[in-house]
C-alpha cells in the first residue's frame, strides 16, 4: 500500500478498532488464473491477558462457503500469505471547501478515507467444534448490541448442524498490519476547517470522517 508518511497509522489499538467496527474484510489470495478475492466477516482475536495464546498483532477468523473454491485454493497453497483489507469510513472532498481554492486556485478533488490492511499465514479448518463456535462467536459480535438479540441456539440444532457442514473455517495469523487514515491532514489548517464544516454543512453520511478530519487535523482543541 503506498504510505505517505503523514497518513500512516501505526497504533495496534487504533487498526483493531476499525477491523471491529468494519469486519467485512476483503480476503484476496493468489490463484492460478490470478487473485481470487471474496468479502467475508471476520473476527479479531487480540493479544490480552484473557488472551495469552493470540499472536503478538492478533488473529483473524472466518469461515467461507464449502462450495466456494477460494478454500481450496488456500488449503493447497499453505504458506502463500494472504491479504485482508478492511475499508473504514469515507467520504469525498471538493476543493470547494478548501480556503486554499479563494487564495489561489490551486485545488483539486480528493477522497478521504481509512484503510487497514492485514497480511499473514492462513489456516483452512474444517473441525466441526471450531466452526460451531466460530459462527456463535461472530453472531454474539452482530447481536449483541440489539434489543431482542438472535443466537444460534435460536434454530433447530439440526439445522445448524447442516449448516455447518456448509462452511470451512479459516484463521489468519497476522504478521503484518498497516493503517492509512488519509483525512485531510496533509492540507493547511484553514483548509482542515473547510473540509469538516463542509462535510457536516451538506449533511454527510459519514460523521465518522468528521470526527476524524478534527481529531487528525489538531481542529478538536480550536
Amino acid at each position: 500500500m503506498y504510505q505517505p508518511p503523514h497518513f500512516q497509522e501505526t497504533r495496534q489499538d487504533v487498526l483493531h478498532g476499525l477491523i471491529r467496527a468494519h469486519p467485512l474484510g476483503l480476503l484476496i489470495s493468489n490463484g492460478a488464473e490470478g487473485p481470487v478475492a471474496n468479502a467475508i466477516p471476520f473476527l479479531l482475536d487480540a493479544p490480552s491477558l484473557r488472551n495469552a495464546e493470540a499472536p503478538p498483532n492478533g488473529r483473524l477468523r472466518a469461515h467461507l462457503a464449502r462450495a466456494n473454491p477460494q478454500w481450496r485454493l488456500l488449503a493447497d497453497n499453505p504458506a502463500s500469505p494472504v491479504l485482508v483489507v478492511f475499508q473504514g469510513t469515507e467520504a469525498y472532498v471538493t476543493p470547494s471547501w478548501y480556503e486554499t481554492k479563494r487564495e489561489t486556485g490551486k485545488v483539486v478533488p480528493t477522497w478521504n478515507y481509512a484503510i487497514v490492511q492485514v497480511r499473514g499465514a492462513v489456516r483452512v479448518i474444517e473441525d466441526q467444534d471450531w466452526l460451531a463456535r466460530q459462527i456463535s462467536d461472530l453472531t454474539v459480535a452482530q447481536e449483541a448490541a440489539r434489543k431482542a438479540p438472535w443466537a444460534v441456539t435460536d434454530a433447530p440444532a439440526s439445522f445448524i448442524q447442516s449448516q455447518i457442514k456448509g462452511i470451512v473455517g479459516l484463521e489468519i495469523e497476522i504478521t503484518d498490519m498497516q493503517g492509512k487514515w488519509k483525512v485531510s491532514q496533509n492540507r493547511p489548517i484553514a483548509d482542515r476547517s473547510g473540509v469538516a464544516e463542509g462535510l457536516e454543512s451538506e449533511g454527510s453520511n459519514s460523521p465518522d470522517m468528521v470526527r476524524l478530519v478534527r481529531s487528525y487535523g489538531g481542529l478538536d482543541d480550536r
